[in-house]
């Protein structure tokens, strides 16, 4: 199980359901890497995850994951909580 705190919803697009789950000020970096989208595609067609570089550390860990607009508030939850313990583990 991955050490990931729990995602919480920040913003709802037209396109994305944005559940963060680390704050991004912890970061000296986020990006949106291909790999990570498709592992993320296994979970939720469309998904986005975006990680970091932790501050004054070697780690990259999960920022936020976007799942597709349309999508229920406590299912994008679900699917962002599975994309992170894919992803990070």
């Amino acid at each position: 199980m991955s050490d990931a705190p729990d995602g919480e919803i920040v913003e709802e697009t037209d396109d994305y359901v944005h559940v963060r789950f680390r704050d991004p000020d912890d970061f000296d970096t986020i990006r949106t890497p291909d790999w990570a989208e498709n592992a993320a595609g296994d979970v939720a067609e469309g998904a986005e995850v975006r990680t970091g570089k932790l501050k004054d550390e070697d780690d990259w860990l999960v920022e936020s994951v976007l799942i597709p607009a349309g999508t229920d508030e406590d299912e994008a939850e679900r699917e962002a909580e599975r994309i992170v313990e894919k992803v990070e583990n």
